[in-house]
């Protein structure tokens, strides 16, 4: 008696065969067989078959392959065969609004996060004239303009620029390389940063530099950090910014004082965690304690 519970002859109906649970949106269908299986409702639904042959044909598969999508969906009591027509149930009908729904809405958001950049502005270090070909590279964290076409991110100039001045740019192709930041942590003794020997050993971290953050975290390693250096220190929020420096391309070297380690490194242990090197400059400490790499060179979005 097609279509009918194998329980009913006992007076009680069984529920559907739950499927196992899986990842919803595009990762649920890395399962095997389940686009197979969707499509294979999905036409059950639209257009109920009379047999397997034609919607195998339709779905690029085998006849085995859509006997095999037609098993596995009736034993989870998703369709049946009903008036000599492959039909969904109630609960197939269901589940098939629910997958296509949950597919969706993940592409939605996918898109969303994936913004194709026509135009952007960046600086113009030397004169552009307008329609000028620019090759885009990212100069001390600042997206750069020069005169070109020979990088790996190219685009024209709209209008004519003088040198420092911000210019639109248009028809933009490629990817800005750009390999990310390194962040340099160097702990120190609250109890020695008046120690001589200690200050001479730093000196060489804070020498001027053209580009990159000097920062310090608690009040023994920034004042540390003040007698060795007239470069601006960064105080406040030193975990955010060494990370978003790092995306930009820009390094840090981070004087942190021992007993605030662990929540410097918690700040810098986020996702998309930053190339990182720590050294203690402890008495009888190893030198490098920790060291993190990135598995490659990424590229920014123009």
């Amino acid at each position: 008696m097609t279509g009918v519970p194998r329980a009913a002859a006992s007076g009680r109906l069984s529920a559907p065969h739950a499927p196992a649970t899986i990842r919803k949106g595009l990762a649920g269908l890395r399962r095997r067989a389940e686009v197979t299986e969707l499509l294979f409702l999905y036409e059950c639904t639209t257009a109920p078959p009379t047999r397997l042959r034609p919607i195998a044909d339709l779905l690029g598969v085998t006849v085995q392959a859509a006997s095999h999508a037609y098993r596995a969906l009736a034993r989870r009591g998703l369709v049946e065969s009903r008036d000599g027509r492959y039909r969904p149930t109630v609960a197939g009908v269901d589940w098939l609004h629910s997958r296509l729904g949950d597919v969706q809405d993940d592409l939605v958001e996918r898109l969303r996060r994936l913004r194709v950049i026509r135009s952007c502005r960046a600086l113009a270090p030397s004169p552009l004239r307008a329609g000028e070909p620019v090759t885009l590279t990212l100069e001390h964290g600042l997206l750069t303009a020069r005169p070109g076409a020979t990088g790996s991110s190219t685009g024209r100039a709209r209008a004519a620029a003088r040198p420092g001045a911000l210019v639109e740019v248009d028809d933009l192709e490629g990817i800005v390389p750009l390999a990310p930041g390194r962040v340099d942590v160097l702990v120190v003794d609250p109890q020695r940063v008046d120690d001589p020997r200690l200050l001479a050993r730093i000196r060489p971290w804070v020498a001027p530099r053209h580009d990159g953050i000097l920062a310090a975290v608690g009040l023994e390693a920034y004042h540390l950090a003040r007698r060795a250096t007239s470069e601006p220190i960064q105080r406040f929020g030193v975990g955010a910014a060494s990370r978003e420096a790092s995306r930009l391309g820009i390094s840090t070297t981070v004087f942190v004082s021992a007993p605030e380690l662990p929540r410097l490194l918690a700040d810098l242990g986020e996702a998309d965690d930053p190339p990182l090197n720590v050294r203690s400059l402890l008495p009888d400490a190893p030198d490098r304690v920790r060291h993190r790499r990135v598995s490659g060179p990424k590229g920014s979005g123009a």
